[in-house]
Order: C-alpha cells, then sequence, then structure tokens
C-alpha cells in the first residue's frame, strides 16, 4: 500500500523543524515558517499549555494569599489546591489546544498559506482570554 501524499508538495528540501518557541522579531531575523499539521499542533499545544498554566498559577496564588488570615486547620488540605489547579489547567490546555491546533493548521495548510511561529503563540492567547471571558457571569437581557 502507498503512503498518504502530503497536502503541501513545497516544503524546501533543507527545511529543519524550528525548535520550540522560534519567536522571530522581523526586523532583527528571517521568518521561521512551520509547513507541517503537527508541527503548527504541537506549537499551539505547547503556547496553550503554558499560558493556560501561568493563568491557574496565579490563580491558585490568589486563592492561597486569601487564606492568609484563617484557621491553621484549613491549612491541612489547602496543597491540594495547586494539584487540582494544576490538572484542571492540564486538562483545558490539552482540550483546546489541540482543538485550536489543528483547525488552524488545517485551514493553513488548504488555503495554500504559510505559518508562522507567532500564529500558535497568538491562539495560545485567544484560547486564555475565551477562558477568562467564559469565567464570567453574564446577566442581562441580551
Amino acid at each position: 500500500m502507498e503512503a498518504p501524499s502530503r497536502v503541501r508538495r513545497d516544503i524546501p528540501a533543507d527545511y529543519t523543524v524550528p525548535p520550540f518557541p522560534s519567536l522571530f522579531w522581523p526586523p532583527q531575523s528571517a521568518k521561521i515558517i512551520l509547513y507541517e499539521l503537527d508541527e503548527m499542533w504541537k506549537f499551539t499545544l505547547f503556547w496553550t499549555l503554558i499560558l493556560y498554566g501561568l493563568f491557574h498559577l496565579g490563580a491558585v496564588g490568589v486563592a492561597m494569599l486569601m487564606q492568609g488570615g484563617k484557621r491553621m486547620s484549613s491549612w491541612k488540605y489547602l496543597w491540594l489546591v495547586p494539584l487540582v489547579y494544576a490538572l484542571i489547567a492540564g486538562a483545558e490546555a490539552l482540550i483546546a489546544g489541540t482543538l485550536v491546533g489543528l483547525i488552524v493548521g488545517a485551514s493553513y495548510l488548504v488555503g495554500g498559506f504559510y505559518m508562522s511561529t507567532w500564529i500558535p503563540f497568538v491562539w495560545g492567547w485567544v484560547n486564555v482570554l475565551v477562558l477568562i471571558v467564559s469565567s464570567f457571569r453574564i446577566q442581562g437581557g441580551l
């Protein structure tokens, strides 16, 4: 059986997968491009994991600080809070990063575009901002 062909056939012969994070500043260096869907997915997933972790770490820091004036008995199980937040952040980031990475990567491939390494970084922030906005309760007459 023949191996399936790739969607893109115009990948340069000397192309190597850029190391993560490979963010470039346009005036100072050449562009770093992602050509394969699995690279696009991995970069988006990694950025989403990192950013979700940072924001959940901030939330757990606030939760721990709020316990500062409590009795010592409430500190007995407080070590579970960072663990629970880390598990939740990992699960949410895995789902969001995978879905967004595959959808955006497939859109770029089908459209015939190249993906800069900044695009997964931006989509990681979009994932975090959607999480933050969806955490507020919406009331009113929409």
